[in-house]
């Protein structure tokens, strides 16, 4: 992929991947903003997550509908996007280079069913060595 990537393309990498790591988020239908912040200036997109079976609709602009927003440096994202799992995203949370905002009750539902998904794995591992 090429170094010059328009973030767009990588939004819809990373939504794609991180589905694909939990996919009981899959069937959520949500709107999300998403600002990166680069050298002086802030880009924003609004992303819809239409649920099941569709694909996620990223557009450049204020998500002014939206009920979570995510913000990030660019550079960061740019490398979270193409090389992050789960662990890796649920790290740059805590320790703040990605945050969060928005309605709680949503906030929340995705911290659960991300820590469901997480047990799971964890679970899926010890069998797998014993």
């Amino acid at each position: 992929m090429a170094a010059t990537e328009d973030a767009k393309t990588l939004i819809e990498i990373a939504v794609a991947r991180f589905i694909e790591d939990v996919p009981a988020l899959a069937p959520l239908k949500l709107i999300f903003a998403v600002e990166l912040r680069g050298r002086g200036d802030v880009q924003m997109y609004r992303v819809e997550l239409g649920g099941k079976d569709v694909a996620p609709l990223v557009t450049k602009g204020i998500g002014e509908d939206a009920r979570v927003r995510v913000q990030m440096p660019r550079s960061f994202f740019n490398v979270m996007a193409k090389e992050a799992h789960l662990a890796d995203w649920r790290e740059a949370f805590t320790y703040g280079q990605a945050k969060a905002a928005g309605v709680q009750e949503i906030l929340k539902l995705i911290v659960h069913v991300v820590e469901k998904q997480e047990e799971r794995t964890r679970t899926r591992r010890a069998r797998g060595s014993g």
